[in-house]
């Protein structure tokens, strides 16, 4: 089975195989940093927040 990874993560790992992640982040820029800090931002956010916020709403049990 062959896993779906955006062309975009294809090359980004590309490059920090072949020189790293200094040459990665010299070469993207701050563009990495952006996608890196919103993809942890939603995360926690639906694990931290939005699932407790609905255990405690009770529409989601745990039974």
């Amino acid at each position: 089975m062959k896993i779906l990874i955006p062309n975009i993560i294809r090359e980004w790992n590309n490059i920090r195989k072949e020189g790293g992640l200094i040459h990665l982040f010299k070469q993207k820029g701050p563009v990495v940093l952006l996608v890196f800090f919103l993809f942890y931002l939603i995360r926690d956010s639906i694990l931290y927040i939005l699932i407790p916020l609905l255990i405690v709403k009770e529409t989601i049990t745990c039974i």
